[in-house]
Order: structure tokens, then C-alpha cells, then sequence
């Protein structure tokens, strides 16, 4: 019976140089794991707190264009929708109803005012009047010319008649037919003559001016009457309510055959082939703002482009509504629409930059985590210029650096902190 195998074993030496070789081996080994231990434990003691990093988003800084922009809301606007209103006191006659499509031209509505009508008939009898006035005048100016005319005339022939008396005195005068008196009272009649058909003449010119003022002041009258009668009629042809341009029917203030007193607002028109959008815009960004300012116009269904047509001084609860009016109007425009736009405030080219992230306002924008050998660490930076989705950066980085732009707020405004991958 065979007890054990002790017998059968025998002892073979190890090759030389084979122990020297384990001792190397597991000296590594330890001094990898103290290493690694040392390093784990240095980058613990570092930092203040330790992050996961699928809790942070990282971006990197770099250099390109940046545009500063302002992404806002908005709604589509009718840039005409004019509101019609009643001239006078009066009874509405509607002939259209909401929602209808009409023309420029289109009767939208008759208005029955007897004030206007009565008054107009007034104007008209008040003109026919004066045109007869005028008429009368005319002819009363041309007799009174006529007049003065012949007696010019009847002057002019009395003076020729006694030259010619003074010169048959003349011709007997030396051999003493006629008596000196008579010769005298010849030359008189002759310088009173002269006399009378000179102030004839002055008088005819006279006459003839004054028919010529007093014919003037009738059609000056007759000028002035013919204005009053044209604003009568003008009042009445605004009784009758037609579209100014091309649209549709908003809304209806009032109803069918009711009195409306004096600019009672009887409906909305609303021109859909001029359509601009009205833009809610923060008043942060309103100094940045200026007329032809270029924005972009999303509508659900496509982006238009347009420029910034107005920026009214007021504001109100913290917004400016701006208008933007379109390049070209994008079909399929409603109005009150929703939608939201993009103004272009500015470019800048070779700026260095990184992405847009909460970062931004966390702290007012003064600190970045700066990530280096998985360590974030706080670091003090300037921003500058902003758009949706880019910052500037104006010092405390430079470019290649990755900083943390999310998921900060866990960190407590601690120094350092280690990120766990």
C-alpha cells in the first residue's frame, strides 16, 4: 500500500533569473497603483465639489462672425386697415356684412342726414343768385360804359364845332366882320369845350373802372359761394360710405338702420395685400434699434425678410411694438398670425466667441469654469456683444479654451470643481 506521493516528487530548481523578473513586475504594479491613487486623490483635494459630466454641456472658444441679433414675437398687421366714420348725425343703411370682400369704390354703407340735404339746397339756391348777380352786373357795366362813352364823344364833337366857329372868326376877323366880343366868346367856347371833353374822357375812364371793380367783387362772391356749395355737396357725397381700397370687412360698430351721432365709427376695413408685422420687442434692445434695420420673418409654414419701418418712442410694460414691413409679402399671410422674428443688429467679423448658454447670466456674466485636466476652475472673464446663440468673449479666455456653458448652478460658485467623466 502506497501512503502519499511524497516519494515520487522532486525539487527543480527555477531557471536563473526568472525570480529577479516577478520582483520587477509586482514593483510596478504597486508603484501604477500608488500613482494613480496619488493623482486620484490630489485632483479630489483640489477641488471643492465633483460633477458628473453628463449633468454640464462644454463648448469650445473660437474665432468666426459673429451677428448680433434679437430673437422676438410678433403677430401679422394689416399696414392699411383704415376705420370708416359717420360725417354727421344721420340713419346707417348697411349694404355690406362682416367678412365680405369688397373693392375700392364699393358703396359700404348710405347715410341719410336731412341737416346736410337742406343745407346743400340752401348753398345751391344762394349760388344760382349770385350768377344771376353777376350776369345782371355784366350787362349793367356795359351800359354804364356805353354811357360814359357818348358822352365823351358828345364832348369831343361840342369841342370840334367850336374850333371850327373860332376859325371863321379868324378868317373875317381882320376885315371886321364880326364884333372883338364875339370873336371872344368864340375862343371861350372853344376852352370850354376842351375842358368838358377832357373831364368827359377822365370820366369814361372812370366809369369804366369802377363797372370793372364792382363786376369783380360780384364774381369774387360768386367764387366764394361756388367753395361753400362744393363743401355742401362734399358733405353729402359723404354720405354715401365708400371702400377707400381693397380689403375685406373686419368688423361692424353698428347695426342696420340706427341714428349715429357725429364720427360714430361704423366699421374696419382691412386691406390684406399690404401686410407688415408687429413686433414685441424687449426695451433692452431698443437702443440698438434703427429704422431699415434688416429681420427675419418666421411664419410656421416659411421666413420672409423685411426691414424695420417703424420704432415709436413709447413703452409699454417693459416692450416696444415695432413694425417690420416685408421685401416681398409671402403668401398665405392671416392676419393676427403669430409669428416669431430675427432682427439683425450687427456683424462682426474675426470676433472670438463661444456659444450662448446660461453661463451668460449666471453670476452677470463675470465668471467662466474653465476646464482643464478635468478640473473646472473659476476664472474671471468680459463679454461683450450677444446674439441667440453666440456670446463674445473680450477677455479672460483665449481661443481653444473649453468652458462650461450649462450646469453650472450646481456648483456653488466653488473655485474648482472636479468633473467625473
Amino acid at each position: 500500500m502506497i501512503r502519499d506521493t511524497s516519494n515520487q516528487d522532486a525539487v527543480i530548481a527555477p531557471a536563473k533569473g526568472q525570480a529577479t523578473r516577478r520582483r520587477i513586475l509586482v514593483a510596478a504594479g504597486a508603484a501604477a497603483l500608488l500613482a494613480a491613487g496619488w493623482y486620484v486623490l490630489h485632483t479630489w483635494r483640489g477641488s471643492d465639489h465633483s460633477v458628473n459630466m453628463s449633468r454640464l454641456r462644454i463648448a469650445e472658444v473660437g474665432r468666426g462672425t459673429l451677428v448680433r441679433d434679437a430673437a422676438v414675437n410678433g403677430r401679422i398687421v394689416a399696414a392699411v386697415s383704415p376705420t370708416l366714420y359717420a360725417p354727421s348725425l344721420a340713419t346707417v343703411t348697411l349694404k355690406v356684412n362682416a367678412g365680405d370682400t369688397v373693392k375700392k369704390g364699393d358703396v359700404l354703407a348710405e347715410l341719410e342726414s336731412p341737416d346736410l340735404t337742406d343745407a346743400l339746397k340752401r348753398e345751391q339756391a344762394a349760388y344760382a343768385q349770385i350768377e344771376a348777380d353777376v350776369a345782371r352786373q355784366r350787362i349793367l357795366a356795359r351800359k354804364q360804359k356805353l354811357l360814359a362813352e357818348r358822352d365823351a364823344d358828345t364832348a369831343e364833337i361840342d369841342l370840334v364845332s367850336a374850333q371850327r366857329t373860332l376859325e371863321r372868326y379868324d378868317a373875317v376877323a381882320n376885315e371886321g366882320a364880326v364884333a372883338k366880343i364875339e370873336y371872344q366868346k368864340a375862343k371861350d367856347a372853344v376852352n370850354s369845350a376842351e375842358i368838358r371833353a377832357r373831364h368827359a374822357k377822365q370820366a369814361s375812364t372812370l366809369e369804366g373802372d369802377n363797372v370793372a371793380l364792382e363786376l369783380e367783387s360780384k364774381i369774387k362772391q360768386l367764387d366764394q359761394q361756388r367753395s361753400t356749395l362744393s363743401n355742401a355737396q362734399r358733405r353729402v357725397d359723404e354720405l354715401t360710405v365708400r371702400a377707400p381700397v381693397d380689403g375685406f370687412i373686419g368688423t361692424l360698430s353698428v347695426t342696420n338702420r340706427s341714428v349715429v351721432p357725429a364720427n360714430t365709427p361704423l366699421m374696419t376695413l382691412v386691406d390684406l395685400s399690404r401686410l407688415e408685422v408687429e413686433l414685441e420687442v424687449p426695451e433692452t434692445y431698443v437702443s440698438d434699434l434703427g429704422i431699415g434695420m434688416n429681420a427675419e420673418v418666421n411664419y410656421g409654414t416659411g421666413t420672409g425678410t423685411g426691414k424695420l419701418s417703424a420704432l415709436p418712442p413709447e413703452v409699454v410694460k417693459n416692450q416696444v411694438l415695432a413694425r417690420v414691413r416685408f421685401n416681398q409679402q409671402p403668401p398665405g399671410l392671416r392676419q393676427n398670425q403669430r409669428v416669431t422674428a430675427r432682427l439683425l443688429i450687427d456683424e462682426k467679423p474675426n470676433a472670438l466667441m463661444v456659444q450662448r448658454g446660461p453661463f451668460v447670466e449666471s453670476e452677470g456674466g463675470r465668471y467662466a469654469y474653465v476646464v482643464r485636466d478635468g478640473i473646472a476652475i473659476r476664472t474671471p472673464v468680459k463679454l461683450g456683444a450677444t446674439s441667440v446663440s453666440a456670446v463674445e468673449i473680450l477677455g479672460g479666455l483665449k481661443q481653444g479654451d473649453r468652458i462650461v456653458i450649462a450646469g453650472t448652478e450646481t456648483f456653488e460658485n466653488a473655485d474648482r470643481v472636479s468633473i467625473n467623466q
